[in-house]
């Protein structure tokens, strides 16, 4: 096992001299636009008719993007910001050269990027080129906002209090929005904020940017921001406390246990403390997420644990630094893990945010109640993280997790699941980000602390990718000893080292239908820690890009599994494959997506090949859609699993069908009703939920759920709740 660590040193040397050598001024620093205080009050209207737009200064002249990035934009997109002691103000006008109706899905929040008319804005107060804010609207008007992190990946679950609207005109819309300096976190006495727009527009396919983006980063790269001056240091927020508390009433009734139906009464509060500009204090007590949308469920044919994100918002404002540390199947820590299940959180509280340009905090504490029925006892969870920033826009992280059993001796129970008294991990790791953002990469190391288990009991992983306009090249490794133990995290896997190659090719037409094309090669090799292997798939993808923006994927691949532990193929229980022995298979497949510019798209893909056993699956998926813009989009997910295996399983047919429609009657009024037959377990879910944002970031809900069993036809469990949100501010 010394060849790994070395490796990883290795590593962690090239990446830092690639990081040192491309150090250099922000690739976009000429690119500036004075914000001055508002010589005007501003009304959000969508009128521009204040004395204040006409005295701000104008950023146009936008830069193409998409479909290529050698040009000046062919739509003509101006914007003006200003502000005043409480208040960031946007004024956006979008030209078009066509009338008509705009092509959007509908006013449900946080849309799609790429399939909607819209104009983003990327906000980097503190210019560091890591983390950020984005708001923005579609030309129908419903309201996008995220959280910025890892230098330009956006989450749309965080939800905070901004106005805007839309007005749309005979050869433009206009976007106009007033944020509260309240509503976002930045460092008192900076001048000068990281800033890009973005506009995406269906019907010439172009997606353009103010401060040029190379057409194969998303226009969110905070690397390639220009700068927002500002005449004077922004205003303070002031004081910034905002109360949150909740109301809820609701009947739930298990029919599987034959019980009445109970009644819920239940009351929380969460709250938001500004200890600076910069750094956030949250508070809950009792929280409820009833209103979170159900998970998206799938066919699982994986012999390992499947990952389902975080949606709760309480774990979401700065949630990057604790659950983006590691990688997708070594996160040692998954918020997730707490309290869902049906354990109860009594409270919590999290403190975080940036101390100063490189440093950045966060510390969460979680109490969880006991659960009598399967004999788990209150627990304690901590988790700390700090972050330094290094060079231009890298940084080195720690992370620290604690996982407490309180007042519990497992040799004490009896009849009864046994759970850990503690499990702690401690990491390091050092995540690589050059200024031109070609250069990205990550080293990690991490051990766990657990009763009885020591030895083989860390972890280490590191990848390197280099991006261009035409080629995407990376390497990445991962070592999990078999004695590693994250139980507040993600490590479906122990006991392996995995090596997996990737390189992507693509050519540029210079007419035609098609934008670009070219292979990918991806090898991913598994070895126990003996360095034999277990596990190997190579494939190969071509890709094909349309200036339709509809796309197409042909892929064949080889496969090779030694079971590490019985695995049941179908996952029905009938019967399971033993351990050691040996299967492999070749498998060819298709993707396609259509033009998100149809106001009817679609999206297919198909696979077949070997299975297990010397067996046989086809799979094959759609989705549908059509839209009623802007009010309604129906939607319908289909998929079908055929597999065919020597007896006992024999042939196994799977449906997994989800219908969904989202009606849209406002930007503040939504109704969404989806059901999801799923005939692997057994079972149909239907959920509704109605939900009237009566004041910015107020709400009610009011959702309906029902779990059934389809043979015979059956209910299972059934659940109404009425939840009522009010945030106000001190």
């Amino acid at each position: 096992m010394r060849i790994i660590p070395r490796v990883l040193c290795l590593l962690c040397c090239v990446s830092i001299a690639v990081t040192a050598k491309a150090q250099q001024l922000k690739k976009n620093e000429s690119y500036h636009l004075k914000i001055k205080r508002a010589s005007s009050p501003v009304k959000v209207d969508g009128v521009i008719d204040e004395q204040a737009w006409q005295d701000a200064d104008v950023a146009t002249n936008f830069h193409m993007v998409l479909p290529m990035d050698t040009s000046a934009a062919r739509l003509r997109t101006d914007v003006r910001m200003t502000y005043d002691q409480q208040h960031i103000y946007l004024l956006v006008e979008s030209y078009t050269p066509d009338a008509g109706p705009y092509m959007v899905e509908s006013l449900r929040r946080d849309f799609a990027f790429l399939k909607n008319d819209n104009f983003l804005l990327f906000m980097d107060p503190f210019d560091d080129q890591t983390n950020g804010f984005s708001f923005g609207a579609n030309a129908a008007g419903a309201q996008w906002d995220g959280l910025m992190y890892d230098g330009g990946k956006v989450d749309l679950s965080w939800d905070n209090k901004w106005t805007s609207i839309v007005k749309n005109y005979k050869d433009r819309w206009v976007f106009e929005a007033a944020i509260p300096f309240k509503t976002i976190r930045y460092k008192k006495g900076i001048t000068h904020w990281g800033i890009n727009f973005s506009r995406n527009d269906l019907k010439t396919t172009e997606k353009s940017a103010w401060a040029p983006v190379p057409r194969q980063f998303a226009t969110a790269s905070l690397a390639y921001t220009g700068s927002l001056d500002w005449d004077t240091v922004p205003p303070a927020a002031g004081p910034n406390i905002s109360l949150i508390p909740y109301l809820l009433g609701g009947v739930v009734k298990d029919y599987n246990k034959g019980t009445p139906g109970k009644f819920r009464r239940d009351v929380g509060l969460d709250a938001k403390v500004a200890v600076t500009s910069s750094l956030n204090l949250d508070l809950t007590v009792n929280p409820d997420f009833s209103q979170v949308d159900v998970d998206k469920q799938v066919t699982n044919l994986d012999r390992f644990e499947l990952f389902f994100p975080e949606k709760r918002q309480f774990f979401l404002e700065n949630g990057d630094q604790f659950s983006n540390f590691g990688y997708s199947t070594i996160r040692p820590f998954f918020s997730r893990r707490i309290g869902l299940g049906g354990v109860p959180i009594h409270f919590g509280a999290r403190l975080s945010g940036k101390l100063n340009k490189d440093w950045r905090l966060g510390i969460m504490n979680m109490q969880t109640g006991k659960q009598e029925e399967t004999g788990l006892p209150a627990q304690n969870f901590t988790v700390a993280a700090l972050q330094r920033r290094v060079f231009s826009r890298s940084n080195l992280g720690f992370i620290f997790i604690n996982k407490e059993s309180l007042n519990y001796d497992p040799a004490k129970e009896v009849d009864k699941p046994v759970y850990s008294r503690y499990n702690r991990n401690m990491g390091l790791e050092y995540n690589l980000a050059s200024s031109n953002n070609f250069w990205t990469g990550k080293a990690m190391l991490l051990k766990s602390y657990s009763p009885g288990k020591s030895g083989h009991d860390f972890a280490h992983a590191a990848n390197l990718q280099y991006t261009s306009k035409v080629w995407n090249i990376s390497w990445q490794h991962e070592y999990v000893g078999r004695n590693y133990n994250a139980e507040v995290g993600y490590v479906p896997r122990q006991g392996y080292i995995k090596l997996m190659p990737q390189v992507t090719r693509l050519f540029f037409p210079q007419s035609g239908p098609v934008l670009s094309h070219g292979p990918q090669v991806t090898g991913t090799w598994f070895l126990n820690e003996d360095f034999h292997r277990t596990d190997n798939e190579t494939m190969l993808n071509y890709g094909i890009v349309f200036r339709k923006r509809n796309t197409l994927n042909i892929w064949s691949s080889n496969t090779f599994i030694q079971l590490l532990n019985p695995f049941d193929p179908t996952n029905t229980g009938k019967d399971s494959l033993h351990t050691g022995t040996r299967h492999s298979w070749n498998t060819v497949g298709a993707d396609y997506v259509s033009k998100p510019q149809s106001l009817f798209t679609y999206a297919f893909s198909a696979r077949y090949g070997g299975y297990y056993e010397g067996g046989t699956r086809l799979m094959t998926n759609a989705e549908l859609g059509y839209r009623f813009q802007p009010y309604v989009s129906i939607a319908l997910s289909a998929n079908y699993n055929d597999i065919r295996l020597p007896q006992p399983w024999g042939k196994n047919s799977f449906w997994l069908v989800g219908p969904r429609v989202d009606v849209t009657m406002t930007n503040t009024l939504f109704f969404t009703g989806f059901m999801q037959y799923n005939e692997q377990q057994k079972n149909m879910n239907v959920n509704t939920r109605f939900q009237w944002r009566y004041r910015p970031a107020s709400d009610l809900f009011i959702v309906y759920t029902d779990n059934y069993l389809p043979e015979p036809f059956y209910v299972k469990n059934r659940a109404l709740v009425l939840k009522l949100v009010y945030w106000f501010n001190i």
